[in-house]
C-alpha cells in the first residue's frame, strides 16, 4: 500500500516533493536569504505558509529562475529538474 505522501507509482506527491525542495533551499543561508528577498516572504510568513500551494509555487519558480539551483536541488533531493518544473505546473493549476 503506498504511503500518503506518494503517488500510485511510489513517487513523492507534489507537495512532498516541493517541501523537500524547500528544505534543500533553506539549508544554505545565502540561498535562503535570496529566496526571502526574491519572494518577499518574511521568515515568519514562510514558516506559517510552508505547505501552502502558493508558497510552494513561489519556491519552485525561484529555483526555475536560476538553473544551477534547479539542477543542484534536483540532484540533492533525488529527482530531476523536469519533475520539479512539472510539480510547479501542477501546483499552479490546482
Amino acid at each position: 500500500m503506498p504511503r500518503d505522501d506518494t503517488n500510485a507509482d511510489g513517487a513523492p506527491d507534489d507537495s512532498t516533493l516541493a517541501l523537500r525542495a524547500l528544505v534543500w533551499t533553506l539549508a544554505e543561508p545565502q540561498r535562503a536569504m535570496r529566496l526571502l528577498d526574491t519572494t518577499g516572504l518574511a521568515p515568519a510568513d514562510l514558516r506559517s505558509s510552508a505547505s501552502a500551494p502558493a508558497t510552494l509555487v513561489a519556491l519552485l519558480t525561484f529555483l526555475e529562475a536560476h538553473e544551477p539551483d534547479l539542477i543542484a536541488c534536483a540532484e540533492g533531493i533525488g529527482t530531476t529538474p523536469a519533475a520539479l518544473v512539472a510539480t510547479r505546473e501542477r501546483l499552479e493549476a490546482a
